[in-house]
């Protein structure tokens, strides 16, 4: 371990991103159809999550289950596998672009931590040389089941997945990027903080 190395933590969605990757990955996979059928009827639990009586990982759950529940994992992969080359590269944000490539180029070691699901945003950004930790969806019988295996990475969550991964004492500064409430528990665990860093106004 090189201590002379700083620690870099990115959120995804909105800050490599320009887009949720959820509804873009959704849409990709199922089609517009279904995908804005779905949405409509979907209103009610949206709303209320909104309004704050749901739950964001219920609602994730509900909406997940809508379109994804009894899907073999292996079809699931397969759509983000093709996600992850087809569309992710469309919608990643130039700055943050040029700053992994600066980070890897470095030899830095970086972490996407992330609410989405790590199936789509594996296959990008293991070819970038990053890590991910990230949402992950329970498997039975090798279908989804529409349920979020855990919890949420979103919050409090997000913090406590990185401790569970990472001795943070291994790294002479931790930098981290987030764009929401979300990500405000990470960044405040980080010795230096950027918030909305790579949006070009």
């Amino acid at each position: 371990m090189n201590k002379n190395q700083p620690l870099v933590l990115f959120d995804f969605d909105g800050t490599i991103t320009t887009k949720d990757t959820l509804f873009e990955f959704t849409r990709f996979a199922v089609g517009d159809r279904k995908f804005f059928t779905g949405l409509f009827l979907l209103t009610v639990p949206m709303g209320l999550t909104r309004a704050g009586i749901l739950s964001g990982q219920k609602a994730k759950e509900i909406f997940l289950s809508y379109f994804f529940r009894n899907m073999t994992l292996d079809e699931f992969r397969g759509y983000c596998k093709r996600f992850a080359m087809e569309k992710l590269p469309r919608i990643i944000r130039p700055l943050a672009s040029k700053a992994i490539e600066s980070y890897k180029q470095q030899g830095t070691r970086m972490i996407i931590v992330s609410a989405s699901p790590e199936e789509w945003i594996g296959p990008w950004a293991t070819a970038l040389g990053m890590e991910v930790i990230a949402t992950r969806l329970q498997i039975k019988d090798g279908k989804l089941t529409g349920l979020i295996d855990g919890k949420n990475c979103n919050g409090p969550e997000k913090v406590a997945r990185i401790k569970a991964s990472v001795v943070l004492t291994d790294y002479r500064e931790v930098i981290a990027f987030g764009d929401t409430k979300g990500d405000i528990p990470m960044l405040n665990l980080a010795t230096e903080q950027h918030y909305r860093h790579f949006r070009e106004e």
